[in-house]
């Protein structure tokens, strides 16, 4: 059992990476710019030379998405049971340091930054990340996931809502945390894509009563309705409906049930879901990370394209199987607990 919740977190984690890789020379750009670049993206291709943010990196380099989400997971294993806010955002701080100095031009994105600045003139991390509503919190909450059994849900989504507190302390910014969480989780214990789905849509309402409230759509009923609206259709009129209809930024109302819709599309296909999602323009990395993250976890890593994993960049895969192991640790730990209270 343990050998496949690891494989399962393995999947969620590099899943995560190849949806990221894939996305990472299409994040920004318009579908119309995509198709006069690369026709249709079907695998790893280096970005154009005045991409404003991928210029530089080669073909199947990881960005932000992936590097953030298994710097939470070594924070999660460190903080034991009580999220270590202190570390992390000094953990954030040194991270945007190193990717400056190897000259990326993909740093903290719009909430993070905001929260940590203000952070840094005195604010309480609470207070901090009230205004944080985009998708930073989502993309990188997967290790939640993987650490936290899926029941009870309430203990998984209070963890999400920790570790967003900082930096994504709404309710939009949680409840799409939660959701993703919750797919990770419910994959890691064995569900496939589609019991997962309907685990995030439950987590998400319990997570949108958290945090501080602010304004946009409802996550759970716009996951709901992403996924309705893309059941059954051809791959692409799907993807003409997540960009005309549901949207691809920076929001949490947005790219968030975007990715729960390519779940959809694809099918529980991790690589498929990244394929969806480097096609759709906007925040394709971040879609794809979260979509093929999810799918990964309710399929595993040896369900990955193996050849496609030797490729990627920027990842250490000994260092991620490992993180993968301790998470699960935790997980057994508090699962073990729970039994025992319970009995």
């Amino acid at each position: 059992m343990a050998a496949e919740a690891i494989d399962r977190a393995m999947g969620a984690l590099i899943g995560g990476a190849l949806g990221d890789a894939l996305g990472m020379p299409t994040q920004l750009l318009s579908p119309t710019r995509i198709a006069e670049l690369y026709g249709h993206v079907e695998d790893f291709v280096a970005p154009s030379a005045d991409h404003p943010v991928s210029k530089g990196l080669p073909a199947g380099a990881i960005t932000d998405d992936t590097e953030q989400a298994l710097l939470l997971g070594r924070i999660l294993v460190s903080s034991g049971d009580r999220f270590d806010h202190a570390r992390w955002v000094n953990a954030l701080l040194d991270w945007e340091r190193d990717v400056k100095a190897r000259g990326s031009y993909d740093l903290l994105g719009p909430s993070t930054k905001r929260a940590i600045d203000a952070i840094n003139d005195g604010v309480p991390p609470e207070q901090a990340g009230s205004s944080g509503d985009t998708n930073g919190a989502a993309m990188r909450i997967a290790p939640v996931g993987i650490m936290m059994p899926p029941e009870p849900l309430d203990a998984l989504v209070a963890k999400a809502a920790e570790a967003c507190r900082a930096t994504h302390n709404t309710s939009i910014a949680i409840a799409s945390a939660a959701a993703v969480a919750a797919a990770v989780s419910s994959g890691v214990a064995g569900s496939d894509w589609r019991v997962a789905s309907d685990r995030a849509v439950a987590a998400a309402r319990r997570g949108a009563t958290l945090g501080h409230w602010v304004t946009g759509g409802d996550i759970a009923a716009r996951i709901a309705w992403a996924q309705k609206l893309v059941r059954g259709k051809a791959e692409k009129e799907a993807i003409r409906l997540i960009v005309d209809l549901i949207g691809t930024g920076v929001a949490s109302q947005e790219s968030v049930p975007a990715a729960f819709a390519v779940l959809e599309v694809a099918q529980g296909d991790a690589w498929r879901a990244a394929v969806i999602s480097a096609n759709l323009g906007g925040d394709t990395d971040t879609i794809g990370a979260i979509a093929a993250g999810m799918a990964g976890a309710c399929s595993g890593l040896s369900c990955l394209p193996q050849g496609r994993i030797a490729r990627l960049k920027g990842i250490d895969l000994a260092e991620v199987r490992a993180l993968a192991a301790d998470l699960v640790a935790a997980r057994n730990a508090k699962a073990g607990s729970g039994k025992e209270a319970a009995a």
